[in-house]
């Protein structure tokens, strides 16, 4: 589990394209430091597993599901990635209760500059989903974009907005995210549950 708060950017090294798999290679300082082999680290908000390591580097096995269900099969050598360990107990929740399991992949389809003088101390984006998380979504909810804990400004049928402090932009992959780049995201898991379970009891009181 972990909290959607981005602890640093890591830097894709190595993509080694297996047929079925990819093995995807990371250089990192604060996520390598305490990791060990079986650890779990959210890369772009998808969790992978550590199975090898270096004093800079951590290898994943990444599966064909996740190629097909996360933007992890579009990385190349060069690119950053936001990063997180796994939640320990002692860890604030400063965001939310993120899984890494990524629900779908959105698109940046606008970025919206602060009209507040030269600096520009904050952004708007927007960001397409498929119509069917819409209903996860609410306005100032949680979702979590590229293993970011955001708060929806304004929830769309088929997207939503963002509105991005300078921390954000400066410390994570959304500081340069261009209009048309695929993001991961993972809607609030509890949001799901409530919406199994009520339809559930929604069977049952109907039977």
């Amino acid at each position: 589990m972990f909290t959607g708060i981005v602890e640093e950017l890591g830097t894709v090294t190595a993509v080694e394209d297996q047929g079925d798999a990819v093995r995807l290679t990371v250089a990192s300082d604060l996520t390598l430091s305490d990791a060990g082999l079986g650890d779990s680290i959210a890369v772009n908000g998808c969790c992978l597993t550590v199975a090898e390591r270096t004093d800079t580097t951590w290898t994943a096995d990444v599966m064909a599901e996740t190629l097909a269900k996360t933007s992890i099969g579009g990385l190349a050598v060069g690119d950053r990635v936001n990063l997180e360990r796994a939640v320990t107990a002692e860890k604030r929740l400063g965001g939310h209760i993120v899984q890494g399991h990524v629900d779908a992949v959105g698109e940046v389809i606008a970025r919206t500059p602060s009209e507040a003088g030269p600096d520009k101390h904050w952004e708007i984006v927007e960001i397409a989903m498929p119509a069917q998380l819409g209903r996860y979504l609410v306005d100032k909810g949680s979702i979590t974009v590229d293993g970011i804990s955001l708060t929806v400004v304004e929830a769309k049928e088929a997207s939503f907005t963002l509105s991005l402090i300078p921390e954000t932009l400066a410390r994570t992959t959304l500081g340069f995210r261009a209009v048309g780049d695929k993001v991961n995201l993972e809607v609030d898991v509890i949001a799901k549950h409530v919406e199994k379970l009520l339809g559930a009891y929604t069977k049952e009181t109907s039977a």
